[in-house]
């Protein structure tokens, strides 16, 4: 099988080359129009290949002009489409790559409106009929934070049950927090301008809330079936923006002027309006989660993207708390509710067994869980386990029966959040 790059905007489309991958071919095919976007990404294919562990040796076979996407479609069917870049595109391209009998592996969100949605619900259906794969990057599964607190709700005798919550008073919380301007590989990271376009990026609360919508349903119902039209309900939604300035913008971008479709997102004091935050409250089989992302100019000192995560059992709520008390580090909480504490230590002791090395420590939480390092990953690393699992999906011809009803009800949550917000609906 041969990867082809199209239309590279993002960094996501770097990470997964990070390894190579046995009956992967080393020569990836890009396709993209000419601009700072492809250069960019194949000066980093190019620095991956003078890293020492794990060596790589990727080489390119690139093609840039107008026709970029027709040229992309003469290429062979059976082969595996990486997305990584605008996202108002995304149907597209994705609805162009399997009608052409291409696997495609894109990073979320693959939908960012109701139009989007409704693209995409076509798209699944396109893939079966051509026998393809199609799949979204979800690194946030393989983070041991992520993983431990799934697998610690999976125990009744420390979690007892998931507590269905209230309006106002949800049992699943999750808030994550980002920055414009970061640094990933050691290098500052130049978005392009239109990053900054809700349009083309899509508003915050149907972009990275695309992870956290698939940890509640990964989380609270492992490998079940969902059915978006029965089973997700939207309570309430909202969106704010983060302004930034025009030094800002430069030191993201590194232009020296807002874009010209970006002029219309200025206030009444020149800052530019992103709406990047969003916040909305909903129920799942009954169970009322809230989901928040935050966007911030620029990361404090020391610091990076944070996340937040409470789940509500009858027996012990689980955290994972990420700040400034904890340099910024995920840390796992287990905060007993129950009396029984013998019990809920005798479960996870059975736990410790299939991840040896963890174990708990009195804290003013509750118990922390301690996670020794060789569990941790950092999350640039974690993007090879996505494609190690997109792999096995494509070579066995199929998903799990939940994967795919459990992707549109995660973008029917986002992009209806998305719309109660704006009053669309």
């Amino acid at each position: 099988m041969q990867l082809i790059a199209l239309d590279p905007g993002h960094f996501h489309a770097l990470l997964v080359l990070q390894q190579m991958y046995p009956g992967v071919d080393a020569m990836i095919k890009v396709f993209a129009p000419e601009g700072p976007e492809v250069k960019q990404y194949l000066e980093r294919v190019a620095a991956f290949n003078r890293q020492q562990l794990p060596a790589v040796h990727w080489d390119t076979d690139v093609y840039t002009g107008n026709s970029y996407l027709e040229k992309m479609l003469q290429c062979d069917p059976g082969n595996i489409v990486v997305l990584a870049g605008n996202n108002r595109l995304k149907p597209a391209y994705i609805s162009s790559a399997v009608h052409a009998g291409m696997h495609v592996l894109a990073d979320k969100p693959m939908a960012i409106d109701t139009a989007g949605f409704e693209a995409l619900e076509a798209s699944f259906a396109a893939a079966a009929a051509h026998k393809v794969q199609l799949y979204d990057v979800m690194t946030e599964r393989y983070e041991i934070h992520n993983l431990l607190q799934r697998e610690l709700s999976q125990l009744p005798g420390l979690f007892g049950t998931l507590e269905k919550g209230a309006a106002g008073h949800p049992s699943v919380i999750k808030k994550s927090v980002h920055h414009f301007k970061k640094t990933v590989a050691g290098k500052t990271l130049i978005r392009p301008s239109w990053y900054m376009d809700v349009k083309q990026q899509g508003e915050g609360i149907t972009d990275v809330t695309t992870h956290l919508a698939d940890l509640v349903q990964w989380t609270c119902f492992p490998e079940q079936v969902l059915d978006y039209k029965k089973d997700i309900y939207v309570d309430t939604a909202t969106t704010w923006p983060t302004v930034m300035s025009l030094q800002q913008y430069s030191a993201i971008t590194g232009e020296p002027q807002f874009a010209p479709a970006l002029k219309e997102m200025t206030d009444a004091n020149g800052g530019l309006k992103v709406y990047a935050n969003g916040s909305f409250d909903y129920t799942i089989r009954g169970v009322h989660a809230r989901i928040t992302v935050q966007w911030d100019n620029e990361a404090p000192a020391g610091g990076g993207d944070t996340h937040y995560s409470l789940l509500r059992g009858s027996k012990a709520e689980l955290m994972i708390l990420q700040d400034k008390e904890q340099a910024y580090q995920p840390v796992l909480y287990i905060r007993p509710l129950s009396a029984d504490t013998a019990e809920m230590k005798a479960a996870f002791h059975t736990l410790a067994q299939k991840y040896p090395g963890i174990a708990l420590k009195e804290s003013a939480h509750g118990w922390e869980v301690i996670i020794p390092e060789p569990l941790v990953k950092g999350h640039e690393r974690l993007f090879a386990k996505v494609m190690q699992q997109f792999l096995v999906y494509v070579t066995s011809g199929k998903m799990p029966a939940w994967e795919i009803p459990g992707m549109l009800a995660k973008y029917y949550t986002t992009t209806r959040a998305l719309a109660i917000a704006k009053r669309l609906e």
